[in-house]
Order: structure tokens, then sequence, then C-alpha cells
């Protein structure tokens, strides 16, 4: 039995912009639900269907293979189910056959788990069924206003004395996180719900992300209990960055003698001086010839390389010189010619202005942009998760 997971993520401004790339205790949206499905012992493949290079760009960091949806397909008025027929589509294509079985999964549910989509993808193979979901028990009393303009029961009658919630009947609410369906009849009825539906009972926090507030909510709770807490194989023990657009906001001042000036964030500085304190290694490795690199690399007591044009084969040297594994190495970048860098070290990093295709593989797109506090986040982050060694 081949089962596949598909992962719907528009691009569009619709609810909360940008929510699927950005990242939530280090972990982006579409990030989170790649690793669940990732985990899963039945899931042999998992896709992100997406009309975002930028979201593709990170699935497939994460593991997923990414399918470009068309704009027909992905504006507000599209249904789920189309994304997932044409992503089916489009599998069937890839690899010559149709799956069995599709797990849809919603990125606005963030704290799903491996665990509990092999709960409901068992639950339909158990009872023969042709499409399960996850719910979670409700327990609350549901009203509605009567065509008489007076408040009715739903869930309970509420011309009886008041029961207890403990002795009514258990009744589930739509997780929105985990559905799983055959694949033909899926195909023929065209609805996540395509005959025989069971629902399977699961723990999980009820946060859906649509709005700022969900995201507050989401946040909160991610400090306390995360299943998907992004850390590295080794403690980190050295930090690499580069100047513009990470020290600084990427722009220069430029006066009548030709000479130039950057501004850099005091913010940023004692976050630096924060982490040489914990006995972090530094260095900042630059492409700038300016003097103004080495100067400000003087004042934070950073080692200091400029006017690198190829910066692999220079961090390389600088590695090795410090007996440091690739994986010891946290590296911050904002633009393309940072890319091969951040590919090889333990995390990377970017500010939340960088180039879109740095932004799609760093392990953590930043809140702050560059020379904007976005160095003093990542030290905080680093610090606040234990992951310098």
């Amino acid at each position: 039995m081949k089962v596949v997971a598909v992962i719907p993520a528009r691009g569009g401004s619709v609810g909360l912009p940008g929510k699927n790339i950005k990242p939530l205790n280090g972990v982006p949206l579409v990030g989170r639900a790649v690793l669940a499905a990732v985990g899963s012992e039945y899931i042999s493949g998992v896709y992100v269907s997406s009309d975002s290079s930028e979201i593709l760009g990170v699935a497939e960091k994460f593991g997923a293979v990414g399918i470009r949806r068309s704009a027909e397909i992905s504006g507000s008025t599209a249904s789920s189910e189309s994304a997932l027929i044409h992503a089916l589509q489009e599998v069937a294509s890839m690899s010559g056959k149709m799956p069995d079985m599709l797990v849809f999964l919603q990125c606005t549910s963030p704290f799903t788990t491996s665990e509990q989509i092999d709960a409901v993808v068992s639950k339909l193979v158990e009872d023969e069924a042709a499409s399960a979901f996850s719910a979670i028990e409700d327990h609350g009393f549901i009203w509605q206003i009567a065509e008489d303009g007076t408040a009715a029961g739903i869930t309970h009658d509420d011309m009886k004395p008041r029961q207890r919630r403990q002795d009514m009947k258990p009744r589930y609410r739509e997780s929105g996180a985990i559905y799983a369906m055959r694949v033909p009849e899926f195909l023929e009825r065209g609805n996540r719900f395509c005959g025989k539906t069971v629902l399977v009972p699961v723990e999980m926090p009820p946060i859906e992300i649509d709005t700022p507030e969900d995201w507050a909510v989401a946040e909160a709770y991610a400090r306390s209990y995360d299943p998907h807490r992004l850390s590295p194989k080794n403690k980190i023990k050295a930090l690499i960055t580069d100047f513009d657009g990470v020290h600084t906001d990427d722009s220069v001042i430029v006066n009548q003698d030709g000479s130039e000036a950057v501004r850099c964030s005091r913010s940023d500085g004692m976050g630096i001086e924060i982490l040489r304190n914990r006995g972090l290694k530094m260095l900042i490795l630059s492409r700038e010839q300016n003097p103004v690199v080495k100067a400000r690399a003087a004042k934070l007591q950073m080692d200091v390389l400029h006017h690198i044009r190829d910066k692999l084969p220079a961090l390389d040297a600088w590695r090795c010189a410090h007996h440091l594994d690739w994986a010891e190495i946290a590296y911050i970048g904002n633009d393309i010619n940072d890319l091969d860098c951040m590919k090889v070290c333990g995390m990377s990093f970017a500010p939340s202005d960088a180039h879109p295709e740095t932004k799609a593989i760093s392990t953590m797109v930043l809140q702050r942009s560059g020379g904007n506090g976005a160095l003093r986040e990542l030290s905080e982050y680093l610090i606040s998760n234990d992951l310098i060694g």
C-alpha cells in the first residue's frame, strides 16, 4: 500500500500573510507539516503543493517534493480538494502509478505529530473505511438562535436540568489537521469525506493559525511544549556572520570625498557581546572591502575575513584552524553569496529582509531585519534554546 502526504500551502495573502514560511520556535509552518509527515511509519512520499517558489524552497529543505500549483487553483475561492487532485495527478506522473492512500495535512495546525498521523491512517485501515480525520473531544455547550429569536441548545437540551460535562455523551470537533482517504474513492467523489468515514480522537492543542492573535497563542504554547523544536545534532561552538545586510541594513552613506559609512545596531552589538561571553567563537566573513568592516569587527572583538569573493574555501580554512566540525557552526547571511556556506553549516539563519533564496534554505528566518536587531534575536534564540556548546 503506497501512502503519500500532500500539504497544500498557498503563497497569497489569505488569512495571515506569509505565515507558511514564518518561523514558529525556529521551524516554519510548512516545515512543521513536512517533518510530521516524514516521521510517519506509513507515508512513503511527502509533497507540498504551492504557487509560491519561496514556500516550495522551504518545503524541499525539510524533505518534501515541491509541486507547482497554477493560479487557477490557488486563489481564495479554490478548494483544498482541487489542490489535492492536482497533486495526485502530478505524483502519478512522476512515479508512473497513482498512490493507494492520501494523507492531507494542514499547515495551519502547527503541532501535528507523526504519531497522530499514524493513528489516523491505522484507524482507516483497521475499520476498512474510505476516509478518516483527526478530531478533538469537545465538551462545550453549543447554542443557536431559533427562528423566534430565542436561544436554543444544539449539543444539549436547554429545557432539561443542566448535565455535568463528564456525564454527557462524548462529542468531537474536527481538529483541521489530518485527513486520510483512499485515493480511488477520493477521486471519484472529489471530497475528503468520500464514503465510510471514521473519526480519530487525538490529543493536540486546539490551535489553528489564521490571525495574528492565533499566532501569539501558538508562540506561547510552543515555549512550553513543541514537538517540532529544531536543534542541531551538535552544540553550536561558532557563529559566522556576513556584514552588509546582517550587521547593517544593507545601505551605505557615501560622503563627498568618496568615503563610505554604514549604520549598525547597538542592540546587535550587545547580542554579540553576550555570545562572546558564553565562549562562542565568532567571525565576520564579508565580500565588502570597506575598512568599516574591519573596524566594526575590532569593536565587537570578532575575527574578520573581508574582501572575500569565494566565501566557502575561506570559511573552511578558518574552520580547520579552529578545529571545528561543520555541524558545530551557525551561519547568518542575507544574500546569494552566502548560500554555499549556509548549506554546509549545522544551522543557518537569515534576517527577515534577506534574499528569497537565502531565506528558503535557512534553518530559521528571523523576525528582525538586518542592522535592526537580527543579531540580537539570533543570540537570544541560541541562548534560550540551550544551543551553545
